[in-house]
């Protein structure tokens, strides 16, 4: 099933204030492509007891998807107020906004304890300055999946590889939060 993500209409304006002019952020907003959330959802095991955490979730679709697909709840936490404001808007399309939330905040402040799962589209210098965070908080079992980047020394469970519907090749990162990860 192929969900299509909407563009918020204008008037819709998200609370808080917008990151300040040259505020360094963790990634810059380029989504993902449907056909990838979907494989990062199911790579990750992605249930109805879940909980989803997406840090820069940007047009909020990972967490849309979620829910829609796969029954889970979502939260997705992104510093820009245009992305939440879009972000509530195509969970409302989708019929989600009741298994969804969104948060302006920054992903190195995020409350993680709630997630089971927990997923990045940011760089590896952003991923490895979260893993002290996501493994301070995590509960042994939960899931953290990165599309395309790392997260220095700490080794994956499993490393996915393959051509997207667009013909560009993708790799997603798996790890499972338990006696074998780093110390945080």
């Amino acid at each position: 099933m192929a969900l299509t993500m909407l563009a918020p209409p204008l008037a819709l304006q998200a609370a808080g204030p917008a990151p300040a002019a040259g505020q360094p952020t963790l990634a810059p907003y380029v989504p993902t492509p449907q056909d990838v959330v979907e494989r990062m959802l199911t790579m990750a095991g992605v249930g109805a007891n879940d909980v989803v955490i997406d840090l820069g979730s940007g047009d909020g679709r990972l967490v849309v998807t979620a829910a829609k697909k796969f029954g889970a709840r979502g939260i997705g936490i992104d510093i820009d107020p245009a992305r939440i404001a879009e972000g509530r808007a195509n969970a409302k399309a989708a019929g989600v906004e009741s298994r969804v939330e969104f948060r302006q905040q920054d992903a190195l402040e995020a409350d993680l304890s709630q997630a089971t799962v927990v997923t990045l589209y940011l760089l590896s210098s952003s991923n490895v300055k979260l893993r002290p965070r996501l493994l301070s908080q995590l509960k042994p079992g939960a899931r953290v999946v990165s599309h395309q980047f790392g997260m220095g020394d700490w080794q994956p469970d499993k490393v996915e590889t393959f051509t997207d519907a667009n013909g560009t090749s993708r790799t997603l990162y798996l790890w499972t939060v338990g006696a074998n990860t780093p110390k945080p």
